[in-house]
């Protein structure tokens, strides 16, 4: 069986004083998901904000979002080396890019050879438009890894089927989804959203956000969050379709073993099979990339 052990990442958000005191929150996640031997560790959407607390000129707060992509050569540093020096694939959540004057929320995946990848966050929501003035990405891609493809869709983006059938359709089969969510409400919107893309396309959702607060920085003082490894709902699985799950709102970090080929196992033969059943002569088919 082809099993990868995922780790996902409660980011505990607090303000800070240097980049070093970021890097060395970082690097305790890190080595606490290996020492859990975990061969792919997911952080949450827009943890890096957590670099905007730190003071400049004597002031702490209201720095603009854009200064988040000064950190951006240091924070793809940290994050490689620790990719290679662990051996595991790192999903550095979301991190504020700058790409010919415009700023994009951009998942990164830091793989243990020292590569790295790119996938800008596609639905921006109206804070990241109107407050933050984000640009969306304009690509979705599928990412190959020795254990199989995976896609990276950032909070927003699980909430729109469409964008999932994509990457399921391009082979995707584990969906990391880094998460930024503010209450109850956002919470389970991004939650109950990854469930359905688990039932619909047959794939695994591993999902957290983050925790904690920044009392110094605009859109990020109130955090609502909890990890998540989300399955199927068919047989082979657990019956509410959480392999595991953290304690809401607390500083910590979920592992879970998922089995890739229980996949292909409920897509031939499940109590139900969503994904081959799709009516692709009543409506587009956005998965038409699928070979499978």
């Amino acid at each position: 069986t082809m099993k990868m052990r995922v780790s996902a990442v409660q980011y505990h958000l607090h303000s800070i004083d240097s980049f070093e005191q970021f890097a060395e929150q970082v690097t305790h996640y890190v080595k606490t998901a290996a020492e859990f031997e975990a061969e792919f560790v997911l952080f949450p959407e827009f943890f890096t904000t957590q670099l905007l607390s730190i003071p400049v000129n004597g002031s702490s707060g209201n720095r603009p979002i854009g200064d988040l992509a000064d950190y951006t050569e240091p924070y793809v540093e940290l994050f490689r080396n620790l990719a290679t020096s662990t051996g595991m694939h790192l999903i550095g959540g979301t991190h504020i890019v700058r790409r010919e004057g415009k700023l994009y929320n951009t998942a990164h995946l830091f793989y243990p050879d020292g590569r790295v990848e790119e996938q800008a966050k596609i639905h921006l929501t109206p804070t990241e438009v109107k407050e933050w003035k984000l640009a969306p990405g304009d690509g979705v891609r599928v990412f190959d890894t020795p254990k199989g493809k995976i896609a990276m869709l950032t909070c927003y983006d699980i909430e729109f089927p469409e964008i999932v059938r994509i990457v399921r359709g391009l082979g995707a089969d584990v969906i990391f989804c880094p998460s930024c969510t503010d209450d109850r409400h956002g919470f389970h919107r991004v939650r109950y959203c990854c469930h359905a893309r688990t039932i619909e396309n047959q794939v695994y959702v591993v999902t957290t956000g983050t925790v904690g607060a920044l009392p110094t920085v605009d859109f990020m003082r109130a955090n609502f969050g909890q990890a998540a490894v989300i399955t199927p709902n068919d047989i082979p699985f657990p019956p509410r379709g959480i392999l595991v799950e953290g304690e809401i709102n607390q500083d910590m970090i979920v592992t879970a073993d998922v089995d890739l080929s229980l996949l292909a196992t409920v897509r031939e033969r499940g109590s139900v099979t969503t994904w081959r059943d799709r009516r692709t002569d009543l409506y587009p088919d956005l998965g038409k990339h699928a070979d499978s």
